[in-house]
């Protein structure tokens, strides 16, 4: 019986202990990360050279990242939370990020998935609406 209910008790406050996550994509204003430059205008950025916290005999392709105020001072701290404490990176002006980037990345995308509904839309129902209901009433 004391299983029974300890059990029924982890069950009730299961939800409780549950995470909930909050999503925010590229193109948001609350968002750090890795950005495509790629199509757009050139960045401003905040060093005129990318940094690297561990050299590495690998080249890799220099990175675009916004991070919060403060964190490219003391990139060593923080570069793992973005896995590129190996990489050169290139931190982006936040006010080039909120006026030029984000406004483009928007409706750029909207588009997107405007265009992709559009072909979704097209003959899901075609030829099944009019013909068969037509075939179904006439016996």
């Amino acid at each position: 019986m004391k299983k029974l209910a300890f059990a029924l008790l982890f069950m009730m406050s299961a939800p409780v202990l549950a995470d909930v996550g909050v999503s925010i994509a590229v193109g948001e204003p609350g968002f750090y990360g890795r950005i495509d430059i790629g199509g757009y205008p050139p960045p401003q950025l905040i060093y005129g050279q990318p940094v690297i916290v561990v050299p590495t005999e690998r080249r890799y392709a220099p990175i675009y990242l916004r991070v919060p105020p403060g964190f490219e001072r003391h990139w060593e701290r923080h570069c793992h939370e973005y896995r590129a404490c190996g990489r050169p990176v290139y931190f982006v002006r936040d006010r080039w990020y909120r006026d030029v980037y984000s406004p483009r990345y928007r409706e750029r995308h909207r588009m997107d998935r405007r265009e992709d509904r559009g072909r979704r839309g097209e003959g899901h129902d075609r030829g099944y609406r009019d013909d068969n209901r037509e075939r179904d009433y006439r016996h």
